[in-house]
């Protein structure tokens, strides 16, 4: 189903006196005028459960110049409403944008009816938003017969345009879930299509420009207004290859952290998150569990706040390297200690018919033969095996239904079996694991995907020449996977194609082409 987005009127003549309150300008009778949209950077929802949605929207008249608002609250209206005329409002209400979130807003809209669509849209002054569309979570214990969603991360601005998001929009989707690099701090690639114009940012002024720079893209608006979102970070939200507080391109951990509180502050200015989420200075919870009937469960993690020091380079860069006795130490981690024993006991109640693991990269080993041995990338989950082992573990032990894990990161498809051993020994696969390509960032080349895949007997798939996203259609005996690929990201009105399919029986360990 697709989404038509536009700006209709907010209220009229005596309808709006009875229907929503009067915004708050500098006198209450005279509703604060701007002199350009507030709502330019669009609106979005997310965080969906059986009775409530989060409702996102941040007033930015003048989004690359700091946001272009006065120093004070603007209250902003908001409804919900059963159609898209608005005839039959569930919910509504005011919210104070305040200047110390960037005049965004997150409303966490309740008393909404489980599995079903609504209509959204704010008011600012006399200024009045797009209209977003979103979805409740189906009520726990039904049995919902089918549910799609995509997942997508990586997204350079300046690497391509975001034509895979005008795709995802028009499609009929009940989620999207986003898998970390939302921007990208840096420049770097070839080809640039477009370009950040400044430099790299490491305040919070400057981060909010940068997600303002993103998400004027009208594709990447449009995905937003289309479905709810479940949203996790990466690195490039802060800073390449990071770990917890460490960093190779600022190498003071006290300033890291002034960087890294800025960073998380502006992300949760500009992502329809929980309240639940919002920052704490340099800390901040975004690892959660969202239920959707009795047919899937998603588990939510944060791989890059609390993991371990990148092993085996000596506090450098954590590229790919020669083994060392570091990589393999038992205590090291990628998601803490308390993230860790969270996953397994949400793993241990998990009772949905599947189960989706989703986090920011490749979990299946990925080892590089070389003439001194194996090499293994120290960024993601290679760098840190025992932790592996142990998420491993605990889904053997528990026995979730069906379990799935999905990622991004590696800027390439990848479908795989996590098994306890990676090696030639044909041990029981564990989860089977789909990893979405980039929507716009460049990919690695055909010889490392070609050494890969002869490397690693348990990848069953890599395609690193397209950008694009992923699909899941789940029904209770089926999750079909499917590859959405872009002819090309340097054109604004590129098509998107099935490059291929892949499907999991419910009951039966493994992925097969379709």
């Amino acid at each position: 189903m697709s989404l038509r987005i536009q700006r209709r009127r907010f209220l009229g003549g005596a309808l709006a006196a009875t229907t929503i309150a009067c915004p708050i300008g500098v006198v209450r009778s005279e509703p604060l005028a701007f002199r350009d949209d507030p709502f330019a950077l669009g609106v979005a929802s997310g965080s969906p459960r059986e009775t409530s949605v989060v409702l996102w929207t941040r007033l930015a008249p003048r989004p690359l110049e700091g946001g272009g608002m006065p120093d004070q609250p603007v209250a902003v209206d908001w409804q919900v409403a059963e159609d898209d005329r608005f005839a039959r409002l569930a919910a509504q209400g005011t919210e104070q944008a305040v200047p110390a979130l960037g005049h965004a807003v997150h409303i966490q809209a309740r008393g909404l009816r489980p599995g079903r669509h609504y209509w959204y849209r704010f008011r600012a002054g006399r200024a009045s938003s797009p209209i977003g569309r979103t979805m409740t979570a189906p009520a726990a214990g039904s049995s919902p017969a089918r549910f799609r969603f995509a997942f997508a991360s990586c997204q350079q601005y300046e690497q391509g345009y975001f034509a895979a998001y005008r795709d995802m929009a028009a499609r009929d989707l009940d989620l999207v879930v986003h898998l970390g690099d939302y921007i990208y701090e840096k420049s770097w690639g070839s080809r640039l299509v477009r370009h950040h114009e400044v430099g790299i940012p490491t305040t919070l002024s400057e981060f909010r420009d940068r997600y303002a720079l993103y998400k004027l893209d009208p594709d990447l608006q449009a995905a937003h207004a289309a479905f709810p979102w479940l949203a996790i970070w990466d690195d490039h939200e802060v800073a390449d290859d990071y770990a917890d507080d460490r960093s190779y391109t600022t190498r003071d951990p006290a300033q890291f952290m002034k960087i890294r509180a800025a960073a998380y502050q502006a992300y949760y200015e500009h992502l329809p998150l929980p309240p639940s989420a919002r920052p704490r200075g340099p800390f901040a919870t975004i690892y959660e569990r969202y239920r959707f009937g009795d047919l899937l469960d998603v588990m939510l993690l944060d791989d890059r706040q609390y993991r371990s020091a990148p092993a085996c380079v000596g506090g450098g860069r954590p590229t790919t390297v020669p083994d060392c006795s570091e990589r393999t130490l038992e205590a090291r981690s990628m998601l803490g200690q308390q993230q860790e024993a969270w996953l397994d006991r949400q793993l241990g109640s998990a009772r949905a018919r599947w189960t989706i693991v989703a986090q920011q990269t490749l979990m299946a080993e990925l080892a590089r033969q070389a003439e001194e041995g194996q090499r293994f990338w120290m960024d993601g989950w290679d760098g840190y095996p025992n932790a592996r082992r142990r998420l491993l573990d605990s889904i053997a032990a528990h026995k979730p239904a069906n379990p799935v894990v999905i990622g991004g990161d590696r800027h390439a498809f990848f479908v795989a079996d996590l098994r306890h051993d990676f090696g030639p020994a044909r041990e029981p696969v564990i989860a089977s694991e789909f990893v979405g390509t980039s929507i716009t960032s460049q990919g690695p080349g055909e010889a490392s995907i070609r050494g890969a895949l002869k490397a690693n007997p348990h990848v069953k798939f890599a395609r690193g020449d397209k950008r694009g996203y992923a699909t899941a259609d789940l029904t209770p005996a089926l999750c079909t996977i499917g590859f959405e690929a872009l002819a090309d990201e340097k054109r604004k009105d590129s098509t998107v194609g099935r490059l291929a399919t892949f499907v999991v029986e419910d009951g039966v360990a493994g992925a097969k082409p379709a």
